[in-house]
């Protein structure tokens, strides 16, 4: 199986969702909240394997939203969360449906 290429659009709507275009004419939208438990981050994937919360925690703000996003070279999207969360890489191939 060959590696994603990134999108050909990507719509970032800090309040609800983030969409993505791929060269194939699919699209995925993913919720915020759903992205923000997605995380693939160390930490993340940790917590969910010790059955813990990734958010909402007691500590979150509340709504959540995306304060900024920027590519990762050609592989992937870094999102900064408003809950302070900066460190998970979404690849294309986590976000590409098959």
């Amino acid at each position: 199986m060959s590696e994603p290429t990134p999108p050909r659009a990507i719509d970032v709507d800090r309040e609800h969702s983030l969409t993505l275009t791929w060269d194939d004419g699919t699209t995925t939208r993913v919720a915020l909240e759903e992205l923000r438990q997605g995380c693939p981050c160390a930490e993340c994937r940790t917590r969910r394997d010790q059955g813990l919360a990734i958010w909402p925690v007691d500590s979150s703000p509340h709504p959540l939203q995306i304060v900024n996003a920027h590519l990762v070279g050609n592989w992937g999207l870094g999102i900064t969360w408003n809950d302070g969360h900066n460190t998970g890489i979404y690849s294309w191939t986590l976000l590409h449906p098959e």
